[in-house]
């Protein structure tokens, strides 16, 4: 696999899409990884193996207690590594685009929206991963109506496809003068950004296409043009906007892409119901169910509802610490009995 990521690489033509190029070198740099990963794990195991041949012969308490942390450390570094091969789903290895959109409840909401924002992004830092602003509407008085992310990273979709769903927030309000607690939601919607090559039918009539002065943070050009493009897909109530380009024409592309991928998404949906009805299983796969709560008050607590993982570090969540939860996800996903 490797040698045929090279291949591509050496061809003349290679850069003349700059993108697509630095994709394929993205894939590969992740597919040697993945590679030094098994040979280190590999090695740590027989490096075990022989000092526990030595401690058979010649009992250390010290060697023994190092022994017991290198087998600890092993067995965490072997999970990690099972989680990345358990990515193995159509367009896990895909850019994902992410989007956050506040519940009722105004500016506490719009503020919850800016937490999880900067949770969102926390964790992709942490990773490694690149985050790109799409779409950023801010509140009236703090926090944002709306954002829309791109994290660019290979499985990035894999992960956060994890974090889909309603997120809770109880605490008690900055923003309410009589100290009382709050409840707020947020919802997440994750897509993976599918490749060029996939052909999804989409009928200029059934597209409103809108523009706007961009509103977000950053950037010389944000007020002064109507460069920001919203795009409607009539149809299906489907809704996307661009700003991060400079030009009407880039916003309108990107957009386009963000719509191509909520539409494919919703093509598979579909099949699955299908394939659900066809094996009578009750199958719920709404996007808009409560699937964690982050407790602020009167305790510290985060929750995630679908699998039982919780952990009372709510700062360290917000820092961005989500691995826990996605992992517990990913798992409970491999876990669940096939259909017979």
């Amino acid at each position: 696999m490797i040698a045929n990521f090279e291949e591509k690489m050496s061809a003349p033509d290679f850069w003349d899409d700059n993108e697509k190029a630095q994709g394929v070198i993205s894939e590969l740099n992740a597919i040697k990884s993945v590679v030094e990963q098994f040979a280190k794990l590999a090695a740590e195991q027989e490096d075990l193996e022989a000092m526990l041949e030595i401690l058979e012969e010649e009992p250390d308490e010290a060697m023994e207690a190092e022994w017991a942390e290198n087998v600890k450390a092993l067995a965490a570094g072997v999970d990690s590594f099972e989680l990345q091969l358990l990515l193995n789903q159509p367009y896990d290895k895909a850019h994902a685009i992410l989007e956050l959109h506040p519940g009722a409840g105004g500016t506490e909401s719009q503020d919850w929206a800016q937490m999880l924002y900067r949770m969102y992004t926390r964790w992709a830092e942490k990773r490694g991963f690149k985050v790109e602003v799409l779409d950023y509407l801010p509140g009236d008085e703090a926090g944002i109506k709306s954002v829309t992310i791109m994290v660019r990273g290979y499985n990035a979709y894999g992960y956060l496809k994890a974090e889909k769903g309603v997120h809770r927030l109880v605490r008690i309000s900055p923003f309410d003068a009589s100290g009382r607690r709050h409840t707020s939601f947020v919802s997440c919607d994750v897509v993976p950004e599918i490749p060029d090559d996939v052909e999804i039918e989409v009928r200029p009539e059934d597209l409103k296409v809108d523009t706007y002065r961009s509103s977000g943070a950053g950037g010389q050009h944000i007020n002064k043009t109507e460069s920001a493009v919203r795009i409607t897909h009539i149809p299906t109530g489907i809704v996307v906007a661009c700003q991060t380009e400079r030009s009407q024409i880039q916003n309108r592309d990107r957009a386009m892409k963000m719509l191509m991928s909520k539409l494919y998404e919703m093509k598979i949906q579909e099949q699955q119901k299908e394939l659900a009805a066809i094996r009578g299983e009750q199958m719920d796969i709404a996007w808009g169910s409560q699937i964690r709560s982050y407790v602020f008050h009167p305790y510290s607590m985060v929750k995630d509802h679908r699998t039982g993982v919780e952990t009372g570090n709510v700062q360290a969540v917000m820092d961005g610490e989500l691995d826990a939860f996605i992992d517990g996800y990913l798992r409970s996903q491999i876990k669940q009995p096939e259909a017979t």
